[in-house]
């Protein structure tokens, strides 16, 4: 079974640069406090790290 992490949007992508509102979508995430899990792999924790302010990591599961 392979590690994943859940991933909580907690930022609004108004006014904020496209890119970062690309990001979002690319995660699943499109609505304040939507949780998303996700495989935990090095693309994703990318993603995760360039919107950080954005969203939050709830829980690590193995």
């Amino acid at each position: 079974m392979a590690k994943t992490i859940v991933v909580k949007q907690i930022g609004s992508p108004i006014r904020r640069p496209e890119i970062q509102r690309k990001t979002l979508i690319g995660l699943g995430l499109n609505k304040m406090h939507k949780t998303r899990e996700l495989e935990d792999t090095p693309s994703i924790r990318g993603m995760v790290a360039k919107i950080s302010h954005l969203v939050e990591i709830i829980e690590e599961r193995d």
